[in-house]
């Protein structure tokens, strides 16, 4: 055991967290901290790993905290992160969370593992609306879209970390599509349906970072698109298209105006393969994906969906600021989502 890898793992419990902790046990190689904070969620789904590494309950906005998690750590992956649609509705939550807690992170490194490996998980919100010119690079500038809080927060926590002295590597991550981790809500409306989307499986995002860990010497000081390439590449309108045939829910045939016309992000990551030649972390497509999805969707369900898909459309119209902006003739408001009002 004293020659293993000692790895930190922020944000355990999410949705790609939960993945790097399942892959990182596959390897039985590293000696694994997994720390998140103590909810019943977080409980329920790292309760069948505690036998098997060291699950730490804490706050990362509490420096105290993420200091002890840090000791002796050889690596840190930090994933831990407010997301959308609650890190544009709860702001100061937002910037505690993934702003104060990677100060935390950064200076807990610093105290107790000074040589440790930082895997940052951005965004490719950090990029803003790319509606006009879809294909990203990594050397692109940074505009977030107005009021896309979440993409500050990354902005903001991108830069103290390439303030450090550290070893660090960032992953901007792409749109991350599992089949269990979306639910339809009122931030579906915020993208127009021409947006460009390249899709990432929470799979291949684990594989990358933790394939990454053995790869420093190619990735340090470094910030790569992380995406899932040429084959997941969609428009949302076509991505809404078959995701609502694989739920039962029909055409996507909401009003005029249900969608922004702008503001958004999302794109095609023209350096992309940058990553993919230096660690082999893609395994899934967009086909995948939805035969994935296909699955998850029991007859039962889809045909209930189907008898109840009117009502289902109209409580999820309901949720679209565009259109309510658009209706009550908002102008502020519909000026943020559309070009002309």
């Amino acid at each position: 055991m004293g020659n293993r890898k000692r790895i930190l793992l922020t944000g355990a419990s999410g949705t790609v967290g939960n993945e790097v902790l399942k892959q990182l046990l596959e390897l039985q190689q590293f000696e694994i901290t997994a720390f998140d904070k103590k909810t019943s969620n977080s409980k329920r789904i790292l309760a069948p790993f505690e036998k098997q590494v060291n699950v730490v309950y804490g706050d990362i906005r509490r420096a105290q905290d993420v200091e002890e998690a840090c000791k002796q750590q050889d690596v840190v992956i930090h994933l831990a992160a407010v997301i959308p649609p609650i890190a544009d509705q709860h702001v100061e939550l937002a910037y505690e969370v993934n702003v104060t807690g990677t100060k935390n992170l950064i200076r807990g490194m610093q105290k107790y593992a000074a040589n440790a490996f930082l895997l940052y998980s951005s965004s490719i919100s950090v990029y803003g609306d790319r509606l006009s010119d879809p294909w990203i690079k990594s050397s692109d500038p940074l505009i977030p879209s107005p009021h896309d809080n979440y993409a500050r927060t990354k902005i903001e926590s991108e830069a103290l970390i390439q303030a450090t002295e550290l070893d660090w590597c960032i992953f901007r991550l792409a749109a991350i599509m599992g089949t269990g981790n979306h639910k339809a809500s009122g931030i579906m409306f915020h993208m127009p349906l021409n947006t460009a989307m390249e899709i990432l499986s929470p799979k291949d995002t684990a594989r990358a970072f933790v394939m990454a860990i053995l790869h420093k010497a190619e990735l340090n000081h470094q910030i790569f698109n992380l995406g899932g390439g040429e084959h997941c590449r969609i428009t949302y309108q076509d991505f809404l298209r078959r995701s609502f045939d694989a739920f039962g829910l029909g055409k996507v045939d909401f009003p005029e105006h249900s969608f922004a016309e702008k503001n958004f992000h999302c794109g095609y990551y023209e350096d992309g393969d940058e990553l993919a030649e230096i660690i082999d972390f893609r395994k899934d497509t967009l086909e995948s994906y939805f035969d994935q999805l296909k699955s998850a969707v029991s007859p039962f369900k889809k045909t209930l969906t189907r008898l109840f898909r009117k009502p289902i459309k109209s409580r999820l119209l309901k949720q679209s600021e565009p259109y309510d902006a658009w209706l009550s003739k908002d102008k502020k408001m519909a000026s943020r989502f559309f070009n002309e009002f």
